[in-house]
């Protein structure tokens, strides 16, 4: 019965979500296992029964009358011939989620290498060699750059995806939900763990300035927690979004939208007042980030000027409390 069951899938597929042909399939679902109970007790084998119940009951089509469903049906066609879908393979899929890996994993070290470039200079100035320090940190950023221009080229051959309608069968779609599924643990200790470094990264030096240490080595510190931070966080999340990529292919209208029904669903999505709003919550820590460094890099009181994050946390809430939709809850 599984594999009637899956046929009655393909067979609906491109066909239109509604209550009516949901009725429709169900209908035919049950003429079908009735056959095939049918077809059982008389002695039939398995395979001889479930290859009778598809050869007629398997055209969608010549059944469209007997449905009701011929305007659906016909409706289904035009559709699929003014958008044609390219139908993705597993194998295809298998490959998309390998290169996916890959491009988060040179994604994440590129942001990494930009983040940490300010370190050598740093770093460097302790024992003076600032020059040598400053020199290093632009060989940070150009190789943080190449890794993220890299990406762009690990990514080309699945363009189409973008650019054309697409659309994954069943046995896909659920290989997909489960490798997504499973992947989930993995991004929550990643996303817990890099924000928690993200949050931490000023307390070196509160303990550096305590202790009387060299103030340049809490800076050094600082920027290498958030960077380890930031690359947990970017690898987890792209590697997500590409399994999520993969269950947006097919059309939610059609019954084939319904295969990963069970996805995991965004929740507490915040909505704000306008795109002014928004981009000011976006920009918030970028602009708290660049604020640090002109501060630190004018005055190298790295000691010091850790407080500005202390700073920005409480007022974090408090912006994104004014900016968003008076609706939201």
């Amino acid at each position: 019965m599984e594999t009637i069951k899956g046929y009655l899938e393909a067979m609906f597929a491109g066909m239109p979500n509604t209550p009516e042909v949901r009725k429709a399939k169900s209908e035919l679902l049950q003429m079908m296992e009735d056959k095939y109970n049918e077809l059982i007790e008389e002695g039939a084998s398995e395979n001889s029964a479930v290859g009778t119940v598809i050869s007629e009951f398997g055209n969608l089509d010549e059944l469209a009358d007997d449905l009701g469903l011929k305007k659906e049906v016909e409706e289904a066609h035009g559709k699929e011939s003014e958008t044609p879908r390219r139908h993705i393979t597993l194998d295809e899929v298998k490959d998309f989620i390998i290169n996916r890996r890959k491009k988060a994993l040179f994604l994440a070290l590129g942001v990494m290498l930009c983040i940490i470039s300010v370190t050598a200079p740093i770093m460097l100035d302790i024992f003076g060699a600032g020059d040598l320090g400053a020199a290093l940190m632009f060989v940070f950023v150009g190789a943080g750059v190449g890794s993220l221009i890299y990406c762009g080229f690990v990514d080309s051959n699945w363009k189409f995806m973008k650019n054309s309608p697409c659309q994954i069968d069943m046995n896909t779609a659920k290989y997909v939900e489960e490798a997504r599924n499973s992947f989930e643990a993995v991004r929550a200790i990643c996303i817990t763990l890099g924000t928690v470094l993200c949050v931490i990264c000023w307390v070196p030096c509160i303990i550096i300035d305590y202790y009387k240490v060299n103030e340049n080595l809490g800076g050094v510190l600082i920027f290498l927690l958030v960077g380890i931070g930031v690359f947990l966080i970017v690898y987890s999340n792209t590697i997500a979004s590409g399994y999520d990529k993969l269950l947006e292919l097919n059309d939610k209208t059609t019954f084939s939208g319904t295969y990963v029904d069970s996805s995991p669903k965004p929740v507490n999505v915040i909505k704000y007042k306008n795109k002014t709003a928004e981009t000011i919550v976006a920009l918030y820590w970028p602009t708290v980030t660049c604020l640090y460094l002109i501060l630190s890099f004018l005055t190298f009181q790295w000691g010091i000027t850790w407080i500005i994050w202390v700073i920005a946390g409480v007022a974090h809430k408090a912006v994104v409390i004014n900016c968003q939709a008076d609706d939201y809850e």
